[in-house]
């Protein structure tokens, strides 16, 4: 008897739920005005700037994570060999990004190899173009691992 009770209230709250379901609208399609109303979609024109003008980023943001993530008093001090290896490696459709590889010198006087994209509207609240970078040996949370691998087109 007392599972019979302890088994009404359940099934009860379950007709109650289908019960608001059947009572539901309808899902209807958009009305013209609704399916021509600012849905232009994003407008790329795939002018970024060259491999160069990321470096200041780099350097902030790579100071950023080493001091206020992992403790670490490593910096970049200085940048060789960089270059363009991808602009646009996809097809036209996609957000455009220029990758770029290069070698950075650290602070404890090591040199590594490093790889990043300038991204078109990839910033703050896609205002600006965006850097995404990966130092080969550093990249301690394994966003790009193996090796940077994902930071290469």
């Amino acid at each position: 008897m007392r599972f019979l009770k302890t088994l009404k209230t359940p099934v009860a709250a379950v007709a109650v739920l289908l019960g608001l379901f059947a009572l539901a609208p309808v899902a209807q399609a958009a009305n013209p005005l609704e399916m021509n109303f600012w849905l232009s979609g994003p407008r790329y024109d795939g002018n970024l700037p060259p491999c160069e003008a990321a470096l200041p980023s780099i350097t902030h943001q790579f100071a950023e994570k080493e001091g206020t993530f992992w403790n670490s008093e490593l910096r970049i001090t200085a940048y060789g060999k960089i270059r363009d290896i991808a602009f646009r490696p996809w097809q036209s459709d996609n957000i455009p990004r220029r990758y770029c590889a290069g070698e950075v010198v650290l602070n404890d006087h090591t040199t590594r190899p490093v790889y990043f994209s300038i991204v078109e509207d990839g910033g703050l609240a896609g205002f600006t173009d965006g850097v995404e970078f990966c130092v080969v040996g550093l990249d301690r949370n394994w966003a790009f691992n193996p090796a940077c691998r994902a930071a290469k087109p």
